[in-house]
């Protein structure tokens, strides 16, 4: 099991550590960049939450010590099982459950969605079933994942219901938006920020040059946070 060193800036988001068993994503830069944008987005008391991809349940913590009722969702059996002994450690209450994006809650219906979901453009189509690179890996384009949420969010989502959402902007934030707005909601980027390329897109520039999907000198990714509202 590996722990993860919480930093100086960082500790208001998730007080004391996060473990994680083998295989599950570490919160990174776009754990911390969501979970600093649910507060200002105004999770808090009385709302019933869902964390969809929950990983380690990071993002499930953080709505829940900010008052949420939450509710937490992951394919990956290692990843429930974490995500289930933080909510123990840190004395919270999250209810965690193993499936398929929505199809694990079928008729759940709540006041927010939150989500960071395996976003980052993979050389395979296919999506990995097992391994790390399940966390992050998303087909060719990035959107295997984000698309069936896009489509599927805003049933699962009260009348007044929020989605909140991290990606790459090289898994087309644009489209994410145009779906959501097909599907009903009211979308639009919310917050972006940059950061320096990580060990998996370091791993794939080649790639990434070649799909046209990086230019060339780029040595940073932009984030985005995705913000639709359930009129």
């Amino acid at each position: 099991m590996s722990s993860v060193t919480v930093g100086r800036g960082e500790a208001p988001l998730w007080p004391g550590r996060i473990v994680r068993l083998p295989g599950v994503y570490a919160p990174q830069a776009d754990s911390y960049f969501l979970a600093g944008a649910l507060r200002r987005e105004g999770i808090g008391p009385g709302m019933d939450v869902l964390d969809l991809c929950t990983g380690t349940g990071a993002l499930a913590l953080r709505a829940a010590r900010l008052g949420a009722r939450v509710t937490a969702v992951d394919i990956s059996r290692r990843a429930v099982a974490t995500a289930r002994l933080n909510a123990s450690l840190a004395g919270l209450r999250v209810s965690v459950h193993r499936g398929d994006l929505l199809a694990a809650l079928p008729g759940r219906r709540f006041d927010a969605v939150i989500s960071n979901p395996p976003y980052v453009p993979a050389p395979r189509a296919a999506l990995p079933r097992h391994g790390a690179e399940r966390a992050w890996d998303a087909g060719r384009d990035g959107r295997a994942l984000l698309d069936r949420i896009c489509d599927t969010a805003p049933d699962a989502l009260r009348p007044g219901g929020l989605l909140l959402m991290v990606h790459s902007a090289l898994s087309r934030p644009e489209e994410t938006v145009r779906r959501l707005e097909r599907a009903g909601l009211s979308a639009s980027v919310g917050e972006r920020i940059s950061i320096p390329f990580g060990p998996v897109l370091r791993g794939r520039l080649d790639w990434l040059h070649a799909r046209g999907l990086l230019p060339a000198g780029a040595n940073t990714e932009e984030l985005v946070i995705i913000r639709a509202r359930k009129d």
